[in-house]
């Protein structure tokens, strides 16, 4: 199906706003893949904030031009999916964990900050941690040495014979 000249601008206006506002970006060969197969990858996609675009690859160059994404352009040949979003890491993983499932989607590489990544790139970007799994990790980084701290202070307190226990007891064997 042949797309006549507005439609085309219509789409590199699109792809150039999801290119504009995304952090990472990421191609995957398609050849083979079932109708459901992609409904599903394309489900995930969407639960995930990640944009799935099967793209001519000559309106997908046109559209990543002049942004952190024209380093692929070279890459943008064949049957591909273009995957954006605006997580640096869930484009990675959502086409990354398809891929260990689907040996018909074959991951090409992508592109992060403005650097080509390799297919080795893009499943390390998939294996680092959701956001919301790191701050809270780092959460709780910043929460171990006040809880060990009030470990000890309370431990000191029961050896000392009362502290903040001894109270606590006293009522509990009156009533």
């Amino acid at each position: 199906m042949s797309l006549n000249r507005s439609e085309k601008e219509a789409v590199i206006s699109e792809v150039t706003s999801l290119a504009a506002k995304a952090q990472t970006l990421v191609i995957a060969e398609y050849r083979g893949i079932t109708v459901a197969d992609m409904t599903k990858l394309r489900t995930t996609a969407r639960d995930s904030g990640v944009t799935l675009s099967v793209l001519k690859n000559t309106l997908a160059r046109r559209a990543v031009a002049g942004s952190g994404f024209e380093v692929v352009s070279d890459q943008m040949t064949g049957p591909l999916i273009y995957s954006f979003s605006v997580d640096a890491v869930a484009a990675a993983k959502v086409v990354s964990d398809f891929a260990k499932t689907n040996d018909k989607l074959v991951i090409r590489g992508g592109a992060f900050g403005g650097k080509v990544l390799d297919v080795n790139g893009v499943k390390q970007l998939a294996s680092i941690p959701s956001k919301e799994v790191l701050l809270a990790q780092l959460l709780g980084l910043m929460q171990s040495p006040i809880s060990r701290t009030a470990r000890v202070l309370a431990a000191l307190a029961e050896q000392r014979g009362g502290g903040a226990t001894a109270p606590a007891e006293a009522e509990l064997a009156a009533a």
